[in-house]
């Protein structure tokens, strides 16, 4: 799909620039090492040492080889959309020395080669080599379609067949599956690109096999003494490896929240390649879990930073959430699966939130430094002092030691083009809403949204006869009323349109776009008398920046009415939103009181979108504010 699909879209498209032009390179050299004052990466070093070409020792995390494979598939994505000869070169340079490194049966996993050769498979659990197989998996599908090469590909089909020769249940085959899912998902493109039965047939086994009795965790554990890689001690679960039942029988969002998503990600890959009934209800069940009752207005999910994890129904505190941006990552490929399965477009709302707001605010405006964790309320002192809330960063980071989230970041806004449409022979679902070209076989349809900050979309067909579609345009959830200039139906949150199109012939909306008010659920405790501004798809906060300290004093009346403006300095550009409210002014001197000493004052409110907080320095940041 990817090639089919040429982003024009302003907001997009300077995205798309930055990433080219400032983020790819930037991430390159921390991968090298080349960023003063960032966190080191070592993850280039570690190649070069397995390839005999340097001296040393492994550097980083367990799956520090990931942190290259996710920069080589955002690079590949880059290169379909905007050819650029230099970088294609740093690629196969990158290919050449992994090639080099690869081992003689097809072993390729830097942390086990240098440093535990001798553990091999023994912790499949914690350490994480079937997730490092498949986000390289996945580079090397992207670069083989963005430019024809397949040295990657060869080099990742021969581990695999490697791979599958361990794994299984045969004789002398390890009965398991991944700790950390990725990899099913990433053999079903495989098999998509290839067309070999095999690769989905792996796929399948470890989607099948995970939770089954016995649990192969535990006994794994017994052969390696009951501990945890990470820390020596196993306090986690098998719930937090989304372990402790088969997938089918699985009711709610469990565990790791990234995990989760990439195995909710694979489960619908398999069960939509075969047709597999139970498989599919299962992702439907689990999907409901997450965006009923598990995630935050801003598309975050994940809150509690103790295993990075989900905790339970309405369990959304705003402050000491973790929401890691990897995870609303993990959520847009598992709605984007869905939405293949069945055309809902709760699905495609789903990923717009996540889209627009977590994974937007995961990366800073010139795109060079990120946020692991994305808070909803923020007050400096307490994250700086508080033990519970130390995840929490004020500010955004260069790099990390764990740095799976900028280049995951990198390669998804790469791959933006992927997610706007579905086209099926001659019926086309638009998702979101974003300027683009889709080029079918005997037409093309371009795309003009001023989405996110004007509800305005055509579409307008070009084709050299006439040509009879079906347009299957999503009704935007933030919408208050739509206008189209012609006739349409309504199936699952679609406008549909059935119509024989001239050339040129161009369909237009108008979906309203006011500024709306976001309640929780009651049960969400901490949100309760509180209210949360959006406008379009973007959920908007206050910074200390322009509102000044005490944010949680904020009350912003229920008859108030927002003027929309233009920001100023490094937010130019970005529409901001303005109104009147009060602060509560405390004048009690004591700790406590028998006597109520507040009054309230007027003030001026300025909301930004939330993608763009902390581009100003560090302050003060609230999304829900009291009503």
């Amino acid at each position: 799909m990817t090639n089919q699909v040429t982003v024009t879209d302003g907001f997009f498209s300077n995205y798309m620039e930055l990433v080219r032009r400032e983020v790819i390179p930037y991430q390159w050299k921390a991968l090298n090492d080349e960023i003063p004052g960032a966190e080191k990466s070592g993850c280039i070093h570690n190649f070069k040492v397995t390839a005999g070409e340097e001296t040393g020792e492994f550097y980083g995390m367990v799956f520090q080889d990931s942190d290259l494979a996710k920069w080589l598939e955002a690079a590949a994505y880059s290169l379909a959309n905007h050819p650029d000869k230099e970088l294609e070169a740093q690629v196969d340079s990158v290919i050449d020395l992994m090639g080099r490194a690869q081992r003689e049966d097809g072993y390729l996993d830097t942390y086990f080669i240098l440093k535990e050769p001798q553990n091999r498979w023994r912790c499949i659990r914690d350490c994480h080599e079937l997730y490092c197989a498949g986000h390289f998996i996945e580079a090397a599908v992207a670069y083989y379609r963005a430019t024809g090469k397949d040295k990657l590909l060869n080099i990742l089909r021969k581990y695999v067949d490697l791979i599958a020769s361990v794994f299984g249940k045969g004789e002398g085959q390890l009965p398991a599956y991944p700790g950390h899912e990725e990899i099913e998902l990433a053999l079903c493109k495989l098999y998509d690109v290839i067309g070999d039965e095999k690769y989905l047939n792996l796929a399948k086994y470890f989607i099948d096999e995970r939770g089954q009795e016995p649990k192969y965790f535990i006994k794994e554990l017994d052969t390696r003494g009951d501990t945890f890689h990470w820390d020596g001690n196993d306090h986690y679960g098998l719930p937090y490896f989304q372990s402790h039942a088969p997938v089918r029988e699985q009711q709610d969002a469990t565990g790791h929240a990234v995990r989760d998503m990439y195995l909710c990600t694979g489960m619908a890959d398999v069960a939509t390649r075969t047709n597999d009934k139970t498989l599919k209800e299962a992702c439907w069940r689990l999907a409901k879990s997450v965006y009923d009752k598990q995630m935050y207005v801003t598309g975050a999910i994940g809150s509690t930073h103790h295993g990075e994890a989900f905790t339970f129904d309405y369990d959304l505190p705003n402050d000491t959430v973790y929401g890691e941006t990897c995870a609303s990552i993990g959520l847009i490929f598992f709605m984007k699966r869905m939405l293949e399965m069945e055309h809902n477009a709760l699905y495609a709302d789903v990923m717009e939130r996540a889209l627009y707001n977590t994974v937007l605010a995961g990366m800073a405006l010139d795109g060079k430094s990120f946020f692991y964790v994305n808070p909803l309320e923020v007050f400096p002192e307490a994250d700086k002092k508080d033990p519970l809330k130390a995840h929490v960063k004020t500010v955004r980071q260069k790099w990390f030691a764990c740095a799976c989230c900028p280049p995951n970041v990198a390669r998804l806004l790469s791959d933006i083009g992927e997610y706007i449409y579905q086209a099926e022979g001659d019926t086309v679902t638009v998702n979101l809403f974003i300027g683009s070209k889709l080029s079918g076989k005997d037409f093309t349809l371009l795309q003009e949204s001023g989405v996110p900050y004007d509800g305005k979309a055509s579409f307008t067909v070009n084709c050299e006869s006439e040509k009879k579609l079906t347009l299957r345009i999503r009704k935007p959830f933030w919408a208050s009323e739509v206008q189209c200039d012609t006739d349409y139906a309504e199936d699952k949150g679609y406008l549909v349109i059935e119509k024989t199109f001239r050339d040129g012939e161009c369909v237009s909306f108008d979906f309203a776009m006011p500024v709306r008010r976001v309640y929780a659920n009651p049960a969400v405790r901490e949100d309760v008398d509180k209210v949360a501004v959006m406008r379009g798809p973007l959920v908007y906060c206050l910074e200390e920046k322009d509102n000044g300290k005490n944010l949680h004093l904020v009350h912003l009346p229920e008859d108030a009415t927002f003027t929309e403006r233009c920001g100023n300095g490094i937010l130019f550009g970005i529409k901001t939103l303005q109104t009147t409210g009060y602060i509560k002014e405390n004048r009690q001197c004591s700790l406590y009181s028998f006597e109520k000493k507040t009054e309230m004052t007027p003030c001026t409110l300025h909301f930004i979108p939330y993608f763009a907080w902390a581009n100003r320095g560090e302050n003060e940041m609230t999304v829900w504010v009291r009503e």
